[in-house]
């Protein structure tokens, strides 16, 4: 089993005669219908809009969340705002895992401290051949889920997404346009990537299967944690950070440590990949914020020990130095858990 001090290699995987890795057993195959069983843990920004159009597409999808945005949901359905269009989706939703049954697929879709009790919430929907997916951000969640439900079952994920509970019920969608990455840790075109591509073709989805999803996964983590460092540490949008020189300059930074620790760590980055990433940070809406930085702002814990602190960590580990992640984890380590007390 991979420690959590060793990001870098992907969850081992067994051969596709592996039960787990066979396929799924869709419920209805009438005219070629490959209907799946879906599970969403998580109900959130992510979650709620990739599980609300499996669900619209005809998948069998049950979303699995708390609290006020539960009860909302089970009242009224799902309203997803995007692009100034409102539209309500009818889903189904629960509070308790343990009342839905075997499904096909696991999605995991919790904020990353949440990684453990949701994989251990995964239990109970776990058949002989389900598989799990993660669409967490970070680069430490598939080992941590893989140690409990089992390496054999974890495939790759990964999404490109602007997206968070505006109240409860409401998801609003903003920014970058979704885009959703999954595949196989060992890159074999296994039939449970199949299946889940065709639901995905199915929903209408943005989606990829690309040659190396590890790769894709590190790709997402290196640009994700110079958003997510850049715009929480300063407590703005995007804009303000990459027009003013000094700003630039921390922004640059941490996306050349963050790209450096990947390549350490035996990442083939593609070209290019830190003047394309700044370039493309350039086209974003001046008010773009990483997810963190809304978490800080609206008083609510923060993921910073598995982002900047991840590269902090696993560059220690191979010899990179990461100054700036460090000064963006020791600025923002009083906020991990909420605001701190003021006595």
């Amino acid at each position: 089993m991979q420690g959590p001090d060793s990001p870098s290699r992907s969850p081992d995987v067994r051969g596709a005669t592996d039960p787990a890795r066979a396929g799924f057993s869709p419920e209805d195959e009438s005219e070629g219908r490959r209907r799946l069983r879906i599970a969403i843990i998580g109900a959130g920004g992510v979650g709620g809009y990739y599980g609300a159009h499996l669900a619209k597409a005809g998948e069998d999808v049950t979303l699995i969340a708390r609290g006020a945005h539960l009860a909302a949901m089970q009242g009224r359905g799902l309203v997803i705002r995007a692009g100034g269009t409102e539209e309500r989706f009818a889903v189904r939703a629960t509070g308790d895992a343990g009342e839905v049954g075997t499904v096909d697929l696991v999605i995991i879709a919790v904020k990353l401290w949440g990684t453990a009790e949701a994989a251990h919430s995964a239990l109970p929907l776990l058949g002989p051949q389900t598989a799990v997916i993660s669409l967490q951000n970070g680069v430490d969640k598939d080992d941590e889920i893989a140690a409990i439900v089992g390496r054999e079952r974890v495939l790759g994920g990964v999404t490109y997404i602007a997206a968070q509970i505006a109240e409860p019920g409401v998801i609003a969608i903003g920014g970058i346009n979704a885009k959703l990455l999954f595949g196989e840790f060992d890159t074999t075109r296994s039939a449970r990537v199949e299946a889940f591509a065709a639901a995905a073709e199915r929903a209408g989805l943005d989606y990829v299967v690309p040659p190396d999803i590890r790769r894709a996964i590190w790709e997402k983590f290196a640009f994700l944690t110079t958003m997510s460092g850049a715009t929480a540490l300063m407590r703005t949008g995007i804009g303000p950070i990459r027009s003013h020189p000094g700003s630039r300059r921390i922004m640059s930074a941490l996306l050349e440590e963050a790209a450096a620790v990947a390549y350490a760590s035996g990442i083939a980055l593609p070209d290019g990949y830190v003047a394309e990433r700044l370039a493309a940070i350039d086209t974003y809406p001046p008010g773009q914020m990483a997810s963190m930085a809304r978490d800080l702002l609206a008083g609510n814990r923060i993921e910073v020990p598995w982002l900047s602190g991840a590269v902090v960590r696993i560059g220690r580990e191979r010899g990179v130095p990461t100054p700036t992640h460090a000064f963006v984890v020791d600025a923002l380590v009083p906020y991990v858990d909420g605001p701190p007390a003021i006595s």
